[in-house]
C-alpha cells in the first residue's frame, strides 16, 4: 500500500472546514477520505504557524533591529578593550 500525499492547497481546505464547526470531526474524515487524527494534526500545524502569517514581514525588521543593535554593542565592546589594552600598557 502507497502513501497518500496531501498538497498544502487540500490540508488548508480540510482544516478551515474544520475550524468552521459545521460539520464534526467524523463527518469531515469521511467526507474527505483521511483518518480524523490526520485532520487534528494538520490543525495542530495549522495553529501553530497560523501568528506567522501576519508577522512575517515584521519578523525581517525585528531580526534586522536585533542585528544592527549587536552590531553596535560589539563594537562599543571592541572600543572598550582597546582603551582597556591601551590603559594596561600605559600602567605597567
Amino acid at each position: 500500500m502507497t502513501r497518500r500525499k496531501f498538497t498544502s492547497a487540500f490540508k488548508t481546505k480540510v482544516v478551515l472546514a474544520v475550524l468552521k464547526e459545521r460539520e464534526s470531526l467524523s463527518e469531515l474524515a469521511q467526507k474527505y477520505e483521511v483518518h480524523p487524527q490526520q485532520i487534528r494534526t494538520w490543525k495542530r500545524e495549522f495553529l501553530k504557524g497560523a501568528e506567522n502569517v501576519f508577522s512575517h514581514g515584521e519578523k525581517k525588521s525585528a531580526r534586522t533591529e536585533a542585528e544592527e543593535k549587536e552590531e553596535k554593542l560589539l563594537k562599543i565592546i571592541g572600543r572598550q578593550k582597546v582603551e582597556l589594552d591601551f590603559l594596561k600598557k600605559a600602567l605597567s
